[in-house]
């Protein structure tokens, strides 16, 4: 059995407040072993990020990192790293319970959709990442990912075991239900614990639209188990792997696939 601490924090443009935040987050985190934040958890979205970007030897990873070695559990949270041609990378860093940067995936799919243009911002990593943290195989997705089954997949096949979701999703029409939707079906199709993660709405900082709240945690057969709402908040929730075997004896699913599979 994994303890897992969902938290759903309103992100503010100072990196100083956000580490605070953190900090404040995960001394209520108490008992669990492994805290997850938001996409953009270091910085609001916003051109400002790119001023504001850190190496993950800098100052806010390296707090984090001190806060989780403090507490003793991991974390995941998402930052933004300087990249090439004055852009930046869009990356989600795992710490280990020691605070030690144990993978950092740099989102793959762009938000160039709902007049939003990511890539103006952002470069694009490549790569798929599972990690091992609290005795788990987490595979990490970031936001828009999260619309891309064949990356979920991947993960899949890579030997995660659950995927942490993180996100900074827009509000609109619709779109809270899209992401419902999205990390249900993610969880589903895959007979896969998943725990996700969004940005609390934060009006009184930022008007720009994003961060719906919503964090779940969703079982292998689709089921959501813990729903945050739209308020700030921690919320500790239990996964384990008993679960998911007897999800996949009832539903075997990855067993039937036939199109595009990795066999060992």
């Amino acid at each position: 059995m994994t303890t897992i601490a969902l938290c759903q924090i309103p992100v503010s443009p100072d990196p100083a407040a956000n580490l605070k935040r953190v900090r404040e987050a995960l001394a209520r985190a108490e008992g669990a072993d492994l805290a997850i934040f938001p996409e953009a958890t270091l910085t609001r979205y916003g051109r400002h990020m790119l001023d504001v970007a850190e190496p993950l030897d800098g100052p806010f990873v390296t707090g984090v990192a001190e806060a989780a070695r403090a507490h003793g559990l991991a974390v995941i949270a998402g930052v933004f790293e300087p990249g090439e041609g004055g852009r930046v990378h869009n990356t989600a860093v795992a710490l280990d319970a020691d605070g030690e940067v144990r993978a950092a995936y740099r989102k793959i799919h762009l938000f160039d959709a709902f007049n939003s243009k990511e890539s103006e911002l952002v470069v694009p990593g490549s790569e798929p990442a599972v990690v091992e943290l609290a005795g788990l195989r987490i595979g990490l997705i970031t936001c828009y990912d999260v619309r891309f089954p064949e990356l979920a997949r991947e993960l899949v096949d890579r030997g995660a075991e659950l995927f942490a979701v993180i996100a900074n999703w827009g509000s609109g029409p619709l779109k809270e239900d899209h992401w419902v939707t999205l990390v249900r079906a993610r969880a589903l199709e895959n007979t896969m614990w998943t725990a996700a993660v969004g940005q609390a709405p934060n009006p009184a900082e930022s008007k720009d639209g994003f961060g719906v709240g919503r964090s779940m945690l969703v079982d292998p057969l689709g089921v959501v188990r813990a729903d945050l709402g739209t308020p700030p908040g921690v919320q500790l929730v239990e996964v384990d792997q008993e679960t998911v075997a007897a999800a996949r004896k009832t539903l075997p699913c990855l067993e039937h696939r036939v199109l595009g599979v990795k066999r060992p």
